[in-house]
């Protein structure tokens, strides 16, 4: 049996007003023992989102400027001096499911992958009632587009919960994009880098967009951020 190698693990978490659930992600993060440091950007939050997250355990708040999911992880990982061997990068509204994130961990650790991506259950509210979060377009334009870009195929191009070692991270600059392509234009550089990125069964659960009409509109502009992304790489 391969023996796992025990590394610093850091957590990036870029969170916009996430009062409801933040203070119980970081919660369940800092009660693993296999996480190390938990860093929240907060994305110019105006419901105190920062202050639960300090009162959850976080090691570091940083406050930003209102950029978007990519810039704020770009300001955590700067914030973190690249001190750890491996980070994970986590959605801020996973409640209780964030402790999920070590099941990301042995793929790096074993260094069978560079890059892990946890892939989502079906939620079930939407699995008993038959509804559905719509973004279908989305997941098809993604998925195509890393395949054209890369050869690779992935069930949910989009999920946002990730584990990467420290070398991928400084092979990328240490950025991420702006807007809703963030996890399309990481696979794609990291895989066009050279590294290896595999999908882990996880039991994540998080807020799944309706079919309300913000619902639509954040969907329009997932759809032109992902695909600005694609054009950009081709």
């Amino acid at each position: 049996m391969s023996s796992l190698r025990r590394e610093k693990v850091c957590v990036l978490i870029p969170a916009y007003n996430e009062a409801p659930r933040i203070g119980t992600t970081i919660a369940a993060l800092c009660a693993r023992p296999e996480i190390d440091e938990v860093i929240v950007a907060d994305d110019g939050s105006s419901d105190g989102t920062a202050q639960l997250a300090r009162s959850a355990g976080a090691t570091q708040i940083l406050t930003v400027p209102n950029g978007g999911k990519g810039a704020a992880l770009t300001a955590a990982y700067a914030a973190s001096k690249g001190h750890a061997g491996i980070f994970l990068l986590l959605d801020a509204d996973l409640g209780a499911s964030a402790g999920e994130a070590i099941k990301l961990l042995p793929l790096i650790q074993t260094g069978e992958a560079d890059m892990t991506v946890g892939l989502l259950p079906p939620d079930p509210v939407f699995e008993e009632t038959g509804q559905s979060g719509g973004r279908g377009f989305v997941v098809r334009l993604a998925r195509q587009g890393i395949l054209r870009c890369t050869g690779e195929t992935f069930t949910q191009p989009l999920s946002g919960q990730r584990a990467l070692r420290r070398e991928v991270l400084e092979a990328l600059g240490g950025t991420f994009a702006s807007g809703f392509g963030v996890e399309v234009d990481l696979t794609i550089r990291t895989l066009q880098a050279g590294f290896r990125v595999r999908e882990v069964e996880t039991e994540f659960r998080h807020h799944v967009t309706g079919g309300d009409w913000a619902s639509v509109r954040h969907r329009a502009r997932q759809f032109r951020d992902v695909a600005r992304v694609i054009l950009s790489k081709r």
